[in-house]
């Protein structure tokens, strides 16, 4: 597996510079914002399309460095009710796709969306329990705007061979495996999880089960490293669906931490262990959030971490079982 960052953080920074700083820290991959809430400091997605010249600029970079890149990333509401807003998500998607196959990248990260929870609300709305029934009619609805919707970019996808990897995300349709399974089955195989653990550890999700039955499924087209640390003593008095600012740390219920600061080594050789298992063999994305310390010390921390968690050699034969 190889260790990627998610280079938004670095968004201030020359993608030149942003680079040289990455390999220099031990980073063999990049995850680069192409829209949506990534953003595309480093990558413009319509020039890059437009333009050869640019793809060859960046791929010059890339190789100057050392680098590969693992997805592109545009994390936006294709789904929202406001038109405008999910024609431009989709526009941003469909084309981040083509500049993936362009380019020769197989994967982008991307959200499923949320829709709002019946044809003529404004607001996208995340449904958590089904009762006031009026709720499960809600998600009833949403599930046929995101079958439409997501067969088509599945379609799309496919033509252009592509893998669209969903991080299972509060506020999305796509929240936890099961929704996950639920989107591939009803679309195609390219649809499948950008596997980010943070937002299941506060869901009490056990993270390698979870890698578990996706893998059962070939579902995990892409991985971030990205921690979280549940703080019992305000999740005992208010739960875990906390809507206090990221900001206001010792207040919220849960933080995203570095990796390594909300679950220790031998879990995250475990996670490692268990998509090994599954045949996954990609890269660990390291996506910071950690409100707690710098976007360089938090990567650098991550990185260290990581490079003693994961492997670096394929598997020799069971020569003790013959």
């Amino acid at each position: 597996m190889d260790i990627g960052v998610l280079t938004v953080p670095l968004g201030g920074e020359s993608r030149a510079d942003a680079f040289e700083y990455l390999a220099g820290i031990g980073v063999e991959t990049v995850e680069l914002g192409v829209g949506g809430y990534p953003g595309q400091d480093h990558t413009d997605r319509e020039a890059l399309l437009a333009d050869g010249g640019a793809r060859d600029a960046l791929r010059a970079d890339l190789d100057e460095h050392g680098l590969r890149v693992s997805a592109f990333a545009t994390h936006n509401n294709p789904l929202h009710p406001d038109e405008d807003t999910a024609a431009e998500a989709d526009r941003e998607l469909r084309e981040a796709v083509e500049l993936a196959d362009e380019f020769g990248v197989d994967t982008v990260t991307c959200f499923s969306g949320l829709p709002a929870g019946g044809p003529n609300d404004e607001v996208p709305n995340w449904v958590t329990a089904p009762w006031p029934t009026d709720h499960a009619e809600a998600e009833a609805y949403q599930w046929e705007v995101a079958e439409e919707y997501w067969s088509d970019l599945a379609a799309h996808a496919d033509h252009h061979g592509v893998d669209l990897a969903i991080e299972m995300h509060p506020n999305m349709l796509v929240y936890e495996p099961h929704g996950m399974l639920k989107l591939r089955e009803l679309t195609n195989e390219r649809v499948g999880a950008n596997f980010d653990p943070s937002h299941l550890y506060w869901q009490g999700i056990d993270v390698t089960e979870a890698i578990r039955l996706l893998g059962e499924h070939d579902a995990i087209h892409h991985v971030h490293a990205k921690d979280t640390r549940v703080y019992e003593s305000q999740s005992r008095e208010k739960g875990v669906l906390d809507t206090t600012d990221y900001a206001d740390t010792e207040n919220r219920s849960w933080l995203f931490r570095s990796v390594g600061y909300g679950h220790g080594e031998e879990h995250w050789k475990d996670v490692v262990s268990t998509l090994r298992m599954v045949g996954y063999d990609g890269a660990l994305s390291i996506e910071h959030e950690d409100a707690l310390t710098s976007s360089r010390e938090g990567m650098e921390k991550a990185v260290d971490l990581l490079q003693r968690a994961r492997f670096e050699t394929t598997p020799d034969d069971a020569y003790w079982a013959e």
